[in-house]
């Protein structure tokens, strides 16, 4: 199994395919499984890569509580550690936090940014809905949790028409849920995002940039992307409709057309 090592600590990265390559930066509850469909389309022609950031998945848990600063360390280390010049980076929600930081800290080593669903700043809207997700979860009442957090990062259109699946889903997740390792690593994750305000500096951003927002998106409104492109002077801003948070599940075609497509354009403008 693939690992490297940060500061004495296992990461765990998955490297499928060849050609230009694309980094996958999780959402706060993912990790590299959560991107297996996508892995044949995805590696068809790039070169895909995926990583469990610092108390995601795979890789190694954490034993203080830290910020996102250090999360930015370890995709450095990573690109280090694979020899990577220049890499193109799509992140999701926390993972397009930790973009952004990384963006603005290490530009040159990126050719192309991808910020879905994400956020240059927790609000106190968005703070104190971690710090509800937290206060649930220490009580260790697994279904309480599922409730609380996984409805909401769907479309509501999407979660009724596809019940069942949801259902699967409650049942592979709740008994996770409930473990106090799964919950001390989800607090330390919200809490590591609690302090993020970058809002001031992301003028500075410069390379080619794609924000993606979606149109019934409960945790990061279309508002906070609307902020990105305003201020991210080489942006392009796209609404998906009718799609929620997790919008790649909803629907996996465009998700997949928009991270190619970005990537693999010959040029940066386009004329008529």
């Amino acid at each position: 199994m693939p690992f490297f090592t940060f500061h004495n600590k296992q990461i765990f990265y998955e490297d499928d395919g060849s050609g230009e390559p694309i980094l996958f930066l999780n959402g706060i509850m993912m990790s590299t499984v959560s991107w297996k469909t996508f892995v044949p389309a995805l590696s068809k022609g790039n070169r895909f890569l995926r990583i469990d950031l610092l108390d995601m998945g795979q890789s190694a848990r954490m034993d203080e509580h830290y910020t996102q600063d250090i999360q930015v360390e370890v995709v450095k280390a990573f690109l280090d550690h694979l020899q990577i010049a220049k890499i193109n980076i799509m992140g999701i929600s926390y993972g397009g936090e930790v973009a952004i930081k990384f963006a603005l800290k290490y530009q040159n080593l990126l050719r192309r940014l991808m910020l879905f669903n994400t956020t240059s700043r927790t609000n106190e809207w968005l703070r104190d809905i971690g710090r509800g997700w937290n206060k649930v979860g220490a009580t260790l009442d697994g279904e309480a949790y599922y409730n609380m957090t996984i409805p909401i990062i769907y479309s509501s259109n999407f979660y009724v028409a596809n019940y069942g699946w949801m259902e699967h889903r409650r049942k592979l997740l709740i008994p996770l849920f409930s473990t106090p390792e799964f919950q001390e690593r989800m607090k330390r994750l919200v809490t590591s995002a609690e302090s993020l305000d970058e809002a001031a500096n992301i003028h500075r951003i410069e390379v080619p940039t794609l924000i993606v927002s979606s149109e019934f998106d409960q945790l990061t409104p279309s508002s906070e992307q609307a902020y990105l492109a305003e201020h991210i002077k080489n942006s392009t801003h796209i609404i998906v409709p009718k799609a929620g948070h997790a919008f790649m599940y909803e629907k996996p075609h465009i998700f997949v057309s928009l991270v190619l497509g970005f990537t693999n354009s010959s040029t940066d403008k386009y004329f008529i």
